[in-house]
């Protein structure tokens, strides 16, 4: 992959006003946008069934004001999701980009339910670290594979082509910094060029690359990557080429609760519900309730890299409406136990670093006094028999640093100035996490990816349509 100096003899196989490259959410919902505008597009996907990181995710959107959370009684405002968004990374985000993303969160989720038939709903009964309201939005079966689908169906319905098996590899670019065009190659060896008059990486971050990894997150060098392989760094490495300004690249979306070795999914809802994860030695280790990204790297640290989850029949019985959860106990992943003893000797766990554990979980509940990690447990929350328990270690989902964007998701270069006709959203653009790992707050990738997608969209469109304009 590489940027093409772009010259007047420069010849290509076919035009489009707009390219899109990543047929995730972003790309998806970008392209949605567009065409809602009158844009002529093609989103090019390098696999040959869109997927990307979105289908391994959760697919929970966070987002205020909606009519979902009004007919639930919720109430929420965009001040306070950037307010929780600020303060979970250490108000280290962009702030105009965070009020843009809060701002537009409800009518863009609202926009997809109603107008593309997105099957959303408020997802109830506990509160993700960091939020102070309800707010994620998910469809039925509360998976990121089940949102792809209705974001592929809405793409359908509106007549967005998606070319895929389209690897892109060059950009062509002016001694403007304009994008002409690109060149893709197909499985067979055959390259193709498309001329355009704007482009919009959707292609999500490095996470895939485990040199640009270790680059800027060393911390998570070893960690198993569970996102999708697709995601090399391309957007960056274009960006960066072309002089655009990159922020906060050691930013990331980790996991502290991956099953393994079934490398299925576990909600954190567990932990949020009264669950703890203890080591190998049957000790707890961290504030479970601190967020599950900058979990990732404490359960890697622990002996042999992996952690126990614990927790209880109530918190088992709420689990089982999340199909991956389902997908871990068909699979053997989980286990039941009517005894701390019986877990212990099973396991392979100390029975008295175990029951200390959860002794020190009812003295602090007594009391109402935080634990030694900081963690405050409600009565209501404690754990009970029968028990439940499933292995799991750290993995890194995907990045949350990239290239600069203004608020109408257009790429900054170096000095702040914009580039012509360049747009990123998702991964591909810096998000709203902060610089490392324990400024994600939960939704952060799936705001970014959808509610920026939508911004790049429409900015996109209203360039074009300006440009057409005046010509």
């Amino acid at each position: 992959m590489a940027i093409v100096p772009y010259t007047h003899t420069t010849e290509f196989d076919a035009h489009l006003p707009l390219l899109i490259i990543g047929a995730g959410a972003c790309g998806l919902v970008a392209a949605l946008k567009a065409r809602e505008a009158g844009i002529e597009l093609a989103v090019l996907e390098r696999d040959a069934l869109p997927r990307g990181s979105t289908a391994m995710s959760q697919g929970f959107i966070p987002a205020a004001g909606t009519r979902f959370q009004k007919a639930l009684e919720v109430e929420d405002t965009p001040r306070l999701m950037a307010e929780d968004i600020q303060r979970k990374n250490g108000f280290e985000a962009d702030q105009a980009i965070v009020e843009r993303l809060a701002e537009q969160s409800g009518p863009t989720v609202e926009w997809l339910a109603d107008d593309h038939g997105v099957p959303f709903e408020l997802v109830e009964g506990f509160l993700y670290p960091g939020h102070r309201r309800l707010r994620m939005h998910a469809t039925p079966r509360r998976t990121g594979e089940e949102l792809m689908g209705a974001l592929l169906n809405a793409a359908e319905r509106a007549g967005v082509d998606i070319l895929t098996q389209a690897r892109v590899e060059d950009l062509h670019v002016d001694e403007a910094q304009r994008v002409r065009g690109v060149t893709i190659t197909r499985p067979d060896g055959s390259r193709e060029r498309i001329g355009c008059d704007a482009l919009i990486l959707a292609c999500n971050g490095y996470g895939g690359n485990a040199e640009l990894v270790k680059r800027h997150i060393p911390s998570l060098k070893e960690a198993l990557y569970y996102g999708h392989e697709g995601n090399q760094g391309d957007a960056l490495l274009w960006g960066e080429a072309m002089g655009a300004s990159t922020k906060d690249l050691g930013a990331c979306q980790g996991h502290g609760s991956l099953a393994t070795p079934h490398q299925i999914l576990i909600s954190w809802a567990l932990m949020m519900q009264g669950g703890m994860q203890v080591n190998v030695l049957g000790e707890r280790f961290s504030n479970e309730h601190g967020g599950y990204s900058e979990q990732a790297a404490n359960v890697l640290a622990q002996p042999e890299g992996v952690a126990w989850n614990i927790f209880d029949g109530r918190i088992h019985e709420n689990a089982l409406e999340f199909e991956d959860y389902r997908n871990a106990f068909e699979a053997g992943a989980i286990r039941a136990f009517d005894t701390l003893d019986a877990m212990a000797n099973c396991l392979d766990l100390p029975l008295a670093a175990l029951e200390t554990a959860v002794d020190d979980m009812h003295r602090h509940a007594r009391t109402q006094t935080p634990d030694t990690f900081g963690r405050v447990f409600e009565p209501a929350n404690l754990l009970s028999p029968p028990y439940y328990a499933v292995r799991v270690t750290g993995a890194l989902f995907h990045t949350q640093g990239g290239l600069e964007v203004n608020t109408q998701a257009r790429v900054l270069d170096t000095q702040g100035r914009m580039l012509p006709n360049l747009f990123a959203g998702g991964g591909a653009a810096r998000g709203v996490s902060g610089a490392g790992d324990s400024g994600y707050l939960s939704g952060n990738g799936l705001l970014s990816a959808v509610v920026l997608g939508a911004v790049a969209g429409q900015s996109a469109a209203a360039l074009l349509q300006a440009t057409e304009h005046e010509a």
